[in-house]
């Protein structure tokens, strides 16, 4: 958390250069779901990296989803290479705190996390969540097709008419691929913390909101046409 001063992104000049090789290594497996974090992964299995605040409540969140194979915390969207916690902190890497959701499409559409992801935080908060101050808890969505690109960014759409309804501001959201942005796995006591701690802090929380479900909104597809439902043919 940063105190002091408003938080604002450094540049590639200014962020610190980090390191060549992780000081720790990551556990081998989900204390929850029991599966490989940095894999292999079943075939056909997705990935999708997300930004929400604080990671140890948002990592929950999704591992506690239905078709969701494993789950593990990192540092994503900055410049310095196998960051610390205490350097991301800082404020001078430029990454958020991420979480990595590796899933199982045909059990849990990309779509429904979207819809959890939103529905899982304030993202109209700009550099902060809640209570938690600094750029590392700013919203993002990272992704690793055109498939998911789309998703996300109809998705953001759709939500920002709901937020306005309801009186909310603008989304602050950043969505950008995944590609030359590498998921930077977090310090081994972060991954399931709140398995290891269940009584640990969370400050993940939502503005009640609702974003409506992708069957009922075409905003799922993979080519989205809008955020209503598509016309029946001859109206």
């Amino acid at each position: 958390m940063i105190f002091g001063r408003t938080p604002e992104l450094p540049t590639p000049e200014q962020a610190l250069k980090g390191r060549a090789t992780p000081e720790f290594e990551v556990p081998a497996r989900h204390t929850v779901l029991g599966n490989p974090l940095l894999g292999p992964y079943p075939e056909g299995f997705q990935v999708a990296d997300f930004a929400l605040g604080c990671f140890w409540g948002a990592e929950r969140k999704f591992w506690q989803t239905q078709g969701v194979w494993t789950t593990y915390v990192g540092y994503q969207g900055g410049y310095t290479e196998n960051p610390s916690y205490e350097e991301v902190c800082s404020g001078l890497t430029g990454h958020t705190e991420a979480v990595r959701v590796v899933f199982d499409p045909a059990r849990v559409s990309y779509a429904s996390l979207l819809k959890l992801f939103w529905e899982s935080h304030n993202p109209t908060q700009g550099f902060r969540q809640g209570n938690d101050v600094g750029t590392q808890y700013r919203s993002a969505i990272y992704t690793h097709s055109a498939e998911q690109e789309a998703g996300a960014k109809a998705s953001l759409e759709a939500y920002q008419q709901v937020l306005t309804a309801a009186g909310h501001g603008t989304i602050t959201t950043t969505v950008l691929p995944a590609e030359n942005r590498p998921f930077w796995p977090a310090e081994p006591y972060h991954q399931q913390y709140l398995d290891k701690n269940p009584d640990g802090y969370c400050g993940i929380g939502g503005t009640g909101a609702l974003l409506d479900t992708p069957s009922e909104t075409n905003w799922g597809r993979a080519c989205p046409t809008g955020i209503s439902p598509a016309p029946e043919a001859g109206e």
